[in-house]
């Protein structure tokens, strides 16, 4: 069986440490940076794991088995790592509205962007992980989505456009528990281009 392995870079791009100038610090993205690796590592690990494992079905088991702990952990390793993957390639623009394509969709889906911000920001507090716009190809619409987990993206057939970390380790460093703080820091740094650019062509 061929196995593919994700990487993530050694560092991240200029532009994520571009976010110091709204309070989100280059100690907070190192940190996080070590995290998404550790979900690279373990998305690696159990797809080699999953390449030997024994595929007899008197064998896999709902309560516990070796199949079972696999595809559930793989399951939100590669969560993380895809999760992660998004959140640091969106972030460290201009922030703003929403610009190009996106924002078309963006103001069709919730009438104008200041009503979008409003839900995601609302969003972003209700959620215990992650907020995601993902883009539902067969509906042709955004929608804003909470991930309570790494293996939480909610929906088939969308393509994951914006993810907003806030889980604690994304912000307490420079905010502490205000995560409302941390939210409007956030939504300061978009990187609209980035997000524009994982539309589908």
């Amino acid at each position: 069986m061929s196995i593919k392995l994700v990487t993530v870079p050694e560092a991240l791009p200029e532009k994520v440490y571009t976010t110091d100038r709204v309070g989100i610090s280059k100690a907070t993205h190192d940190a996080h940076l070590g995290l998404w690796k550790g979900y690279a590592n373990k998305t690696n690990e159990i797809r080699n794991l999953l390449s030997e494992a024994d595929t007899d079905p008197s064998k896999a088991n709902q309560v516990y088995s070796q199949m079972r702990a696999l595809k559930v952990n793989y399951a939100f390793a590669y969560g993380g790592y895809i999760n992660h993957k998004v959140y640091f390639e969106t972030i460290g623009g201009k922030g703003g509205s929403a610009t190009g394509d996106v924002a078309n969709l963006i103001n069709e889906a919730y009438g104008n962007f200041d009503h979008w911000l409003a839900d995601f920001k609302a969003t972003g507090m209700a959620g215990r992980g992650w907020v995601f716009l993902g883009y539902d190809h067969d509906e042709q619409r955004v929608h804003t989505y909470i991930g309570d987990s790494q293996d939480t993206f909610p929906t088939w057939n969308h393509t994951l456009l914006l993810a907003m970390d806030v889980y604690e380790h994304a912000y307490y460093l420079d905010f502490q528990t205000a995560r409302m703080k941390y939210i409007e820091a956030y939504v300061e740094c978009i990187d609209w281009d980035a997000v524009n650019a994982k539309l589908p062509k």
